[in-house]
C-alpha cells in the first residue's frame, strides 16, 4: 500500500471485541483487508442481488440491482481512494456496505418502513446498515455472548457512516432520493439502541463530521447512480442523449434535486457534458458498436467527475487524506453535471406512471407484512425470534419485526406475502 497502512494508527485499527491472532498457516491479511472480506461474505451483501436499484431486479437481465450497483460504487471508490492516497480497502469496504440496510423495494420500501416503525424510532437505510454491521450480522460475540456483528475496525465502521448523527440531531428532511422516491424522514445514521456501538466507533471524531473515506464513498455512490441510471435508461430506449427536452428536464431537476438551479447554469453543465469527446452524436441502436460507445461515455464521465474531485482536493490541502486530516472537495461545476444526469434519468425513467403504481402496491405489501409478522412472531427466522424473546417492551419487539421484514429481498417479500396473506 506504499506506506498508506502506516497512516492509520492502533486506534483506527481497533475492533470493538479484541480478536486473537489467526492461525499461523492462514494467508496473511491486514486488518482492513479482513474487514472487506467480512462484508463480501455477509448474508446481507448476498441479498443485495435481489433488491431493487431503480427497477425491480426481476424485470430485465441487464438492469442494475443493489449488488451490481454496490460493486460499481466500490470500484469507483477504490480508484479515487488510491489516487488520493487514502486506504483503498477502507473506502472499498464502505462502498460495498453502503446499501446493506436497504429493505425490499429500495427507497420505496424504506419510505414505507419509516412510517411503520414510527413507534420504535423510524427506519433509515443508513442506520439499518450500521445495525447490520454492529449487531445483526453474525461473526463475533462479546464477553456476554451478544452479537457485535462483523466486528469491523473503527476506521472502516466510521467510513461506512454516511450520516454520523442520531435522528434527534438530524437536519430537516426534504427532497427525493436519487431514484425519485421522496425522502420520508430526516437522514440519520444510528438508532437509539445502537448508540453504544456508534459512540465507540466515533471516539475522537469531530461531532457530525464525516471522515474523508466516507466522503469518497458518498461521491462514488453519487457518480455511479447518475451515470449508470442514464446508461440503463438509454439501453431501455427511454433516454436519447441526442434529443433532450431541456425545458422539461430542468423543471424535473428543480422539482427533485436543485430547486434554485437556473436554466443558464443547467444549460452550461449540459454543454460541458456534450463537449466530452465520447458523448453520442447518433441515437443508441442496440448493436455492439452502439453499446461500446455508450460504455465509453460512461467510463469517460466517471473519470471526469473523479478527476475533478481529485484535482480540487489536492489544490485545497496538502494531505495526508486520511480520516479527519482533510476533506474531499467536489467542484460545484462537477456537482451540477452530476445533477443534470440525475435529471435525465428522473424525467425520462422515474416518472413513468406504471412505476408509480407499482410503488404504491409495494408499500401496501410491506405494511401488510409488518402487521402480520407483528401478530405472528412464530414466523420469525431463528435469529430474529431470539431477539423477540429478549425484547423488553413493545417498541423493541416492533424493531425486531422491522429488522425481519427489512432483511427480505424483493422476491422473498412477495413470497412471504403470498404464503401468509394469500394462502
Amino acid at each position: 500500500m506504499d506506506g498508506v497502512e502506516e497512516r492509520y494508527d492502533a486506534h483506527a485499527r481497533e475492533r470493538l471485541v479484541a480478536e486473537p491472532p489467526k492461525r499461523v498457516d492462514a494467508p496473511e491479511r491486514l486488518p482492513f483487508e479482513r474487514d472487506r472480506a467480512r462484508v463480501v461474505h455477509a448474508a446481507s451483501f448476498r441479498r443485495l442481488a435481489a433488491k431493487t436499484q431503480v427497477v425491480g431486479p426481476q424485470s430485465d437481465d441487464f438492469v442494475r440491482n443493489r449488488l451490481t450497483h454496490s460493486l460499481e460504487v466500490a470500484q469507483i471508490a477504490r480508484d479515487l481512494s488510491r489516487a488520493l492516497g487514502t486506504h483503498a480497502d477502507i473506502t472499498e469496504t464502505a462502498a460495498l456496505a453502503h446499501d446493506l440496510g436497504h429493505p425490499p423495494f429500495g427507497h420505496n420500501g424504506e419510505r414505507a418502513l419509516h412510517g411503520l416503525a414510527a413507534e420504535c424510532g423510524g427506519f433509515e437505510g443508513n442506520a439499518q446498515t450500521l445495525r447490520l454491521l454492529v449487531r445483526l450480522e453474525s461473526k463475533t460475540v462479546d464477553a456476554d455472548g451478544r452479537s457485535v456483528g462483523l466486528n469491523l475496525t473503527r476506521a472502516t465502521l466510521d467510513a461506512c457512516t454516511k450520516y454520523p448523527w442520531p435522528a434527534a440531531e438530524a437536519p430537516a428532511a426534504g427532497g427525493v432520493h436519487a431514484d425519485g422516491v421522496p425522502v420520508a424522514g430526516s437522514k440519520f445514521g444510528v438508532y437509539a439502541d445502537d448508540a453504544p456501538a456508534f459512540a465507540w466507533l466515533r471516539t475522537g471524531a469531530p461531532r457530525h463530521r464525516r471522515c474523508v473515506e466516507a466522503q469518497v464513498m458518498d461521491l462514488a455512490d453519487d457518480v455511479a447512480y447518475s451515470v449508470h441510471d442514464v446508461e440503463d435508461g438509454t439501453v431501455a430506449g427511454k433516454i436519447d442523449l441526442t434529443r433532450i427536452d431541456t425545458a422539461a428536464v430542468w423543471e424535473t431537476v428543480r422539482a427533485w434535486y436543485a430547486p434554485d438551479a437556473s436554466d443558464d447554469a443547467l444549460d452550461a453543465a449540459l454543454a460541458r457534458l456534450r463537449a466530452v469527446g465520447s458523448w453520442p452524436t447518433a441515437p443508441y441502436d442496440g448493436g455492439r458498436a452502439g453499446l461500446a460507445a455508450l460504455k465509453n461515455v460512461t467510463s469517460d464521465l466517471i473519470g471526469r467527475f473523479c478527476g475533478a474531485a481529485q484535482q480540487a482536493t489536492f489544490a485545497a490541502a496538502d494531505g495526508p487524506f486520511v480520516r479527519y486530516a482533510a476533506d474531499l472537495v467536489v467542484p460545484e461545476a462537477t456537482r451540477a453535471e452530476i445533477t443534470v444526469l440525475k435529471g435525465l434519468a428522473a424525467h425520462y425513467v422515474m416518472q413513468d406512471e406504471r412505476r408509480v403504481a407499482i410503488q404504491e402496491r409495494q408499500r401496501e405489501l410491506l405494511a401488510e407484512l409488518v402487521g402480520f409478522v407483528h401478530g405472528r412472531p412464530d414466523v420469525l427466522e431463528a435469529s430474529f425470534a431470539a431477539d423477540w424473546a429478549e425484547a423488553a417492551n413493545d417498541a423493541a419487539r416492533l424493531r425486531v419485526v422491522i429488522d425481519q421484514v427489512a432483511s427480505l429481498t424483493d422476491a422473498s417479500a412477495e413470497a412471504w406475502h403470498r404464503t401468509y396473506l394469500r394462502g
